[in-house]
């Protein structure tokens, strides 16, 4: 059985946690009964094994197996799979490696290596995961340590407050340089971030995430471009604020999405058509794609045969 965080039953193609039942099912642990309620759950009257590995079904009914649960973490507002990091890493020329979540608020990789230094790893993750999942820093060691079976043990891992210097800097850019706006709006962006996150000097490459800024200020940010900036609504996406939370890339998307509100107009102008009030269908398209964020659900594929020459 797949359930989702809400214990419902998934979609094929859905990433949930697999379930065990049937008579293979153990009874408990002896004298743990703290374990055996996070192992064991009772769904219909029947014992089932909480395994804590997200799968998928695929239309032939073969699983998936997608990662652990609980390597799988609630960071600023977006879900990360700590797996993936880390297969990034080890892509590198690490022989071992492990990431987790610390102080709520920053992404740690540990990386045994005796050849590889910080700033290697950072672009390699850079160039390979979204911003979001690039961690903060990165604790270079020449032996992780292990547990009796052989594997990382995360508790015996050196804490990262130690590898900062005092603690994170404000403006922690993974970059010493402060880089300043080169045009009209990125200077505006910057100082809406300034004005919201209540800080005097930002550098355009700082993610937004490492300065002090959670989810909830990423929105009040949306809100302020829609109004400093005269765009229309769900123009920008919020996606792509997530997933690229600087200064600069944010004003690269207000940059995009204003240049092509101006040809939109243009074309409706030049076949004279003008903007009329969405209909019901529409409305609820639109308040769906505001709660699931921009999917391709609603695209549409086909051909239009043209009988003018182009």
């Amino acid at each position: 059985m797949i359930l989702d965080e809400f214990s419902k039953s998934v979609f094929v193609g859905q990433e949930g946690e697999l379930f065990l039942g049937g008579i293979g099912v153990f009874a408990g642990y002896l004298g743990r009964d703290d374990l055996t309620s996070k192992a064991l759950v009772d769904i219909d009257g029947e014992m089932f094994y909480r395994t804590g590995d997200l799968v998928k079904m695929d239309n032939k009914g073969l699983l998936h197996y997608q990662g652990r649960k609980d390597h799988q973490i609630k960071l600023h507002g977006q879900r990360i799979e700590l797996g993936e990091i880390e297969r990034c890493l080890l892509n590198t020329s690490v022989s071992a490696c492990v990431a987790i979540k610390w102080d709520d608020d920053h992404l740690i990789a540990y990386v045994q290596s005796s050849h590889i230094d910080e700033e290697q790893l950072r672009k390699h993750c850079q160039s390979h995961l979204p911003h979001h999942m690039v961690p903060s820093l990165f604790i270079v060691l020449d032996k992780l340590p292990l547990n009796a079976n052989g594997k990382i043990d995360r508790k015996h891992l050196p804490p990262p407050s130690s590898h900062f210097s005092h603690s994170l800097p404000l403006n922690y850019t993974n970059n010493s340089e402060i880089k300043t706006p080169h045009d009209e709006i990125e200077s505006a962006v910057h100082t809406l971030w300034c004005d919201i996150l209540q800080q005097n000097n930002i550098s355009i490459d700082a993610n937004i995430f490492t300065i002090g800024g959670h989810s909830l200020l990423l929105m009040q940010l949306y809100h302020r471009y829609q109004t400093t900036f005269h765009l229309e609504t769900n123009s920008l996406s919020m996606t792509d604020l997530f997933q690229y939370p600087t200064i600069r890339e944010h004003a690269r998307f207000i940059f995009r999405t204003i240049n092509t509100s101006k040809y939109l107009q243009g074309c409706w102008s030049s076949l004279h058509l003008i903007q009329a009030p969405a209909s019901f269908a529409q409305e609820r398209i639109f308040l769906d794609e505001q709660i699931r964020f921009s999917s391709k659900t609603n695209n549409t594929i086909y051909a239009i045969p043209l009988l003018y020459r182009v």
